[in-house]
């Protein structure tokens, strides 16, 4: 890239105080860019207090800090890093707005019988929407991330494409398919050509403070992974039991609580049998969770809304695509079909298994995202 072309040009980068978005903020600034670093603080005192029921001391400190993203020691290192950069860097107080959009549709995605994808949402909501907003109005060409993915525009359709990073181990194009052209065209993935051992090496060479840092893992709002138990404490209410019910209604035994079972499920049910039982599905109005042999968790088809088409506006007839259900997965062929201005109907080649509602479908042709939808 021709670094006299980006000399003027503003970028503000989206510092969450790891290594990916640390050397994201140096690839743009040895690109030529006028660079600014941004954290966003997500967790108000009452978030901290609800992890510190459970973990405390020492302990609270290790695990939020090896399991989560955007703790106060990630805002440290974030602008221990910008200040080696030597670039401005600011904190943005988004802390009502993760509540809202990120914390309470987790809670009431659960307590529908739902699966939600909280990174997704993130992305969606925060990242993508939030920090881009402030970009705009702060007059930023440009801001930037440090997802691993691809933007390439289509000189011959003139829309901007979401592509799959090169290092397909930590490709992120799946949690990005919310992306709109807006957004895509105004974006920097400055890791997309990377793999993530070139990340570190980069980090590690220039002696950023987080360059052999732990990546974080589970969701960040819920450190110890007892997400059963946040959403008890953030709604005040326990989840009160229920019946494992077969498919045909016989009662099999009694539940603890339908947010502690999702589609898939085998462990943890209590119920002794020959062959293990599989949470095949939920009843929220009658408060049941269904149980059934591991052949009853596959399908074909899947129902999809809150449709986001990146590669076009619309599917005007079915086409054949390659798709998957769930971030750690290999897409599978299918062939998709947009029934209205908000619903895709996706029939895979083969069955899928433990398809769960709340997740997201997300479409492919090869290494470009042609979009996705929330499973219904």
């Amino acid at each position: 890239m021709n670094m006299n072309m980006n000399i003027n040009k503003k970028v503000l980068i989206a510092m969450s105080g790891g290594v990916d978005s640390s050397v994201a903020a140096y690839l743009m600034k040895s690109q030529g860019f006028d660079c600014r670093g941004a954290t966003m603080k997500l967790f108000g005192d009452e978030t901290v207090s609800s992890c510190e029921t459970i973990l405390s001391g020492d302990a609270f400190s290790e695990s939020v800090r090896s399991k989560t993203c955007c703790s106060l020691e990630d805002v440290e290192d974030a602008r221990s890093v910008a200040h080696q950069l030597d670039i401005p860097f600011h904190v943005f107080n988004f802390v009502h707005d993760f509540k809202t959009q990120i914390i309470e549709r987790f809670v009431k995605a659960y307590q529908n019988g739902l699966t939600p994808n909280p990174c997704i949402d993130c992305n969606r909501y925060m990242k993508f929407e939030k920090f881009f907003l402030r970009s705009r109005e702060l007059d930023f060409d440009f801001m930037a991330t440090g997802h691993y993915a691809r933007i390439e525009l289509d000189t011959v359709c003139g829309r901007f494409l979401l592509k799959k990073a090169v290092d397909e181990t930590k490709d992120q194009s799946y949690v990005l398919y919310a992306m709109t052209q807006p957004q895509l065209s105004c974006t920097q993935f400055p890791l997309g050509t990377l793999r993530k051992s070139e990340v570190r090496d980069i980090a590690a060479a220039h002696g950023f403070v987080n360059a052999r840092k732990r990546e974080s893992q589970d969701i960040c709002f819920v450190p110890d992974g007892d997400y059963a138990a946040f959403i008890e404490r953030h709604t005040g209410c326990v989840c009160p039991p229920g019946d494992f019910t077969d498919k045909n209604g016989r009662i099999l035994g009694q539940h603890h609580g339908i947010i502690r079972y999702t589609i898939g499920q085998r462990k943890g049910l209590g119920i002794a049998r020959a062959k293990p039982y599989y949470v095949c599905s939920q009843n929220v109005a009658a408060n049941t969770v269904v149980l059934g042999d591991e052949s009853d968790l596959y399908t074909k088809t899947v129902h999809a809304a809150h449709l986001n088409l990146i590669a076009f506006e619309k599917l005007n007839s079915p086409i054949r695509v390659k798709a998957k259900v769930r971030y750690r997965q290999k897409e599978d062929w299918a062939t998709a079909e947009q029934i209205d201005t908000d619903h895709l109907r996706i029939e895979f080649d083969e069955p899928q298994k433990a398809i769960a509602k709340g997740q997201a479908v997300v479409l492919y042709d090869y290494e470009t995202v042609l979009g996705g939808g929330t499973i219904q």
